[in-house]
């Protein structure tokens, strides 16, 4: 123990460092969970939390047995797991692209390029789409007029909602995402490439048996933490882009929190049904990471 506490006293300024994010983590993220008892109590505002009554799971069936359970289930799931699948490789295939580039200037104009959406703002973002997809005035529409087709008109139809989100998803979050899988490519031991060229192998062997080995450890654990946010669709771009007429395709979880426990101050009920999303990501993570485990030599923990 004297030993522990004199190793921390010869390192204090890397613990002082360390203390800020330590602070934002219990204030921010661990406190917050005293909160979590809400969904087991039937809250009022003018009693407390310890003074209102105790109802235990009785806001959780009240969820399950809403008619919007299964609706929300499959958006929500529709929507996450479609853009976990589309959007989880394209950042992989980038990077694998983008280091086989032989000109660097034009290997930084591209990557200036892609990586500009991710610094674009949800609501700009939105707002893109809707000018984009305009039936009157949007580009996309100019361009299906041009062809002989009709105008359609996107952001009302319930069936392009989730091709509208993960399409642009992939193209705000791709490029952004590709840094992490290029600085994993840049540890790769350059020799081995050298190795691979004199015994005649290609770019595309290359890639195949030296580039995508060297990054399937950073791969496997990024894709542990994206199934770790499966239930957790984005609040803001999904409210932003809902409309009374795609509402059977854009209404999930997240937005039936909002509306729920803030609009019309169901906080116990919205509670539980947040409760539930966290509880089924927790599940996700926790079973994927076992099974990385034991398929592979890379896991979280």
């Amino acid at each position: 123990m004297f030993r522990k506490a004199k190793r921390v006293l010869g390192n204090w300024q890397l613990y002082l460092f360390l203390l800020p994010t330590v602070l934002y983590f219990l204030v921010f993220r661990y406190y917050p969970m005293y909160g979590l008892q809400i969904a087991f109590r039937n809250y009022k505002a003018s009693k407390g939390i310890w003074g209102s009554p105790w109802v235990g799971l009785k806001n959780f069936e009240r969820f399950f047995a809403t008619a919007d359970f299964w609706q929300l289930l499959e958006n929500t799931l529709a929507i996450s797991v479609g853009n976990l699948l589309l959007s989880f490789p394209v950042p992989i295939i980038l990077a694998l692209l983008l280091n086989q580039m032989p000109s660097k200037r034009f290997k930084k104009i591209v990557q200036t390029v892609i990586y500009a959406p991710h610094f674009i703002s949800t609501v700009v973002m939105v707002g893109i789409i809707f000018l984009f997809f305009s039936p009157s005035s949007g580009i996309v529409n100019h361009l299906i007029v041009a062809l002989g087709g009709q105008p359609i008109h996107f952001t009302a139809e319930a069936g392009m909602f989730r091709p509208l989100y993960i399409g642009s998803e992939i193209w705000q979050s791709a490029g952004w995402g590709s840094i992490l899988y290029l600085a994993a490519l840049a540890s790769i031991n350059p020799e081995l490439h050298e190795a691979a060229v004199v015994d005649g192998a290609n770019k595309l062997q290359r890639v195949w048996h030296i580039d995508i080995p060297g990054i399937l450890p950073t791969v496997v654990v990024m894709f542990i933490l994206n199934s770790g946010k499966v239930m957790a669709v984005g609040f803001e771009k999904a409210y932003l882009m809902q409309t009374s007429l795609n509402i059977s395709a854009s209404e999930i979880i997240a937005t039936y929190v909002y509306k729920r426990g803030l609009l019309k101050s169901q906080f116990s009920f919205s509670a539980a049904v947040g409760m539930f999303e966290s509880v089924v990501n927790l599940v996700l993570i926790l079973s994927v990471n076992f099974l990385s485990r034991k398929l592979s030599d890379s896991s979280l923990f």
